[in-house]
């Protein structure tokens, strides 16, 4: 066939784990009800799914997608055994979600994900109060997460040059306190689009968080 005989032709290309995740988690915490289409069908996202109805989350398929029912920022269930595969989009933000909210859980996952370091993320949860202990290598998953304590700081410090989930985590996670905070990053932050992701999808949902420079991020109340 020439060029010109061939038809145009419309292809739908799958959805983006980074995406997917972070939607169904900002939905899930939300105060309606969100329909997300085109959603990935991948092991990130089976595990957010999994995790999200363990914490009580309404989700009812549609055909196009899912229909995630909010929770108005508090999981119903605040104890729950989180298994989250290999699933870095999932056991980030994860993580600082449940330990802003505080409760009792277990998050844990495959063996590779256990050697994945999450040290930095702890760190600057625990400036906020977070109460999380390591089940086996200090800064390693598995974690067990407890009650918050609250205190009043506001200036959360981060590495920048570790891992861009850490801070998409406390994005995503401070603004359940109901508190302004800013996030300091320290040193260059790596992997900039994926703040980008973060910052527009929250913006989506109503929390617009300006920046200077991705060097200090402002979470208004």
């Amino acid at each position: 066939l020439t060029p010109r005989q061939l038809k145009p032709s419309t292809i739908a290309l799958p959805g983006s784990k980074s995406i997917s995740n972070r939607t169904l988690l900002l939905a899930a915490l939300s105060d309606n009800v969100c329909e997300v289409k085109s959603l990935l069908k991948s092991d990130d996202t089976d595990r957010m799914l999994e995790a999200l109805t363990a914490l009580g989350v309404r989700l009812e398929p549609t055909e196009n997608g899912i229909k995630v029912h909010g929770t108005g920022g508090k999981f119903p269930h605040t104890q729950a055994d989180l298994f989250l595969g290999n699933a870095g989009t999932a056991f980030r933000p994860l993580t600082a979600v449940l330990a802003i909210l505080g409760g009792d859980y277990h998050l844990h996952g495959v063996p590779r994900m256990h050697e994945r370091p999450i040290g930095d993320l702890v760190d600057a949860l625990r400036v906020a109060g977070a109460n999380i202990d390591y089940l086996a290598n200090e800064g390693y998953p598995p974690l067990h997460i407890h009650p918050r304590q609250h205190n009043d700081t506001r200036v959360i410090p981060i590495k920048g040059n570790v891992s861009s989930q850490f801070l998409t985590a406390l994005l995503m996670a401070l603004p359940l306190t109901g508190q302004a905070y800013q996030i300091q990053v320290m040193g260059e932050l790596i992997s900039k689009p994926y703040i980008d992701i973060t910052l527009n999808l929250m913006a989506k949902f109503g929390v617009i968080v300006p920046h200077d420079q991705y060097q200090v991020f402002h979470l208004p109340a």
